[in-house]
């Protein structure tokens, strides 16, 4: 079987807490707009991307091997921007995996995408508020298949794939030169997906291999990238928490000043200000693309985000923002057992004076 298509080596990186996409669109210049998910099958009205991110074209770039890669940067409103860089395949599909596992694996590819997005940043930093000193950073491989034919020319199906190349499929977004074994290859095409006979897409957690006609993979490659996105967000949301929870919890340890044990919990309120803040982040990111439902998109999303850790992400976060929840509550309890304690010391001076004067008065 000859496939063609593309390999499409994506790099997310996480570089500020948001991006003003109007301002950014302006400084780009014309090379830039806005990329809205291009969906091809029934989707309702209410599934589209709120703030669609701004696509740059950026021409080729060229690697220490001398092999040009067509370049692109997509900036989220979040503080991501995904760099893409593509380079075409055609060759038989047994010969298919040596080529997937050297893009997998290919460092020097990350590089260069680190560099292309660091050279722009001079372009865009006007447009970046609060830009991150180090920037988390995310790879992903999508193996974008336009054609798979027959030797007589005919096209192949996704159930002809699975069934001819399934162990070929598997190693393929497992990132595996060696084949796996049959529990293994049943769980990466046990969650297959098609729309039509002539569809397919597999997703694992470091690559995914996306067969349809030239144009209809673009909406999938959305998606993909967009849990990427995400994924990179809930892991800088659980850095953070991580650290702040940490320190909390050093502070808790230190002995107390006579002075401070009366002051208003400070660091209370900042925990608290900062877990709004992640919260409400959060909240935005998750629903940049709203996706209820059992459509197609919704179900390739949900595969697309459980394969690649993303849920397991977000529960981590949602659990340090319960306990940052708590040990607010805790400091503010606290606090206020302090004050009560303080004031009752404070009636019963009073009470005592009261009774002391009138003794005194008595006599």
């Amino acid at each position: 079987m000859r496939v063609q298509g593309y390999f499409r080596i994506l790099s997310f990186f996480d570089i500020g807490e948001a991006f003003d996409l109007g301002r950014l669109t302006t400084l780009l210049g014309s090379g830039a707009a806005p990329h809205a998910p291009g969906f091809v099958h029934h989707t309702p009205e209410y599934a589209q991307a709120q703030n669609v991110p701004i696509r740059e074209s950026l021409g080729f770039v060229t690697l220490p091997s001398g092999e040009k890669l067509e370049a692109a940067i997509k900036y989220y409103w979040f503080g991501v921007a995904s760099v893409e860089l593509s380079t075409p395949f055609e060759c038989d599909f047994e010969s298919f995996c040596p080529q997937s596992y050297r893009w997998m694996n290919a460092t020097e590819v990350e590089t260069a995408a680190e560099e292309l997005l660091r050279g722009r940043t001079e372009k865009f930093r006007p447009a970046l508020s609060k830009p991150s000193k180090k920037w988390l950073d995310e790879d992903f491989l999508v193996i974008d298949i336009q054609s798979a034919k027959h030797a007589d020319g005919r096209a192949a199906t996704a159930d002809e794939l699975l069934e001819s190349y399934g162990d070929q499929v598997a190693q393929l977004v497992r990132g595996e030169m060696a084949a796996l074994s049959r529990a293994e290859r049943e769980e990466v095409l046990r969650a297959a997906l098609s729309y039509y006979p002539s569809d397919l897409v597999v997703v694992g957690w470091a690559a995914a291999l996306v067969y349809d006609k030239p144009g209809a993979t673009s909406s999938v490659i959305d998606l993909l990238e967009y849990a990427n996105t995400q994924l990179l967000e809930f892991r800088y949301y659980d850095e953070v928490l991580t650290t702040l929870l940490s320190n909390v919890y050093s502070s808790l340890e230190e002995e107390e000043s006579f002075l401070s044990r009366w002051r208003p919990p400070r660091r209370a309120g900042r925990l608290n200000r900062l877990r709004l803040d992640i919260m409400d982040l959060a909240e935005r990111t998750e629903y940049a693309v709203k996706f209820i439902s059992d459509t197609y998109y919704a179900r390739v999303y949900r595969l697309s985000s459980g394969k690649i850790g993303l849920n397991d992400y977000r529960t981590l976060v949602d659990e340090k923002l319960k306990t940052a929840g708590e040990l607010y509550e805790f400091m503010v309890a606290q606090f206020n057992e302090r004050r009560m304690f303080a004031l009752e010391v404070v009636v019963a001076v009073l009470v005592l004076l009261d009774v002391i004067l009138l003794l005194k008065g008595g006599k």
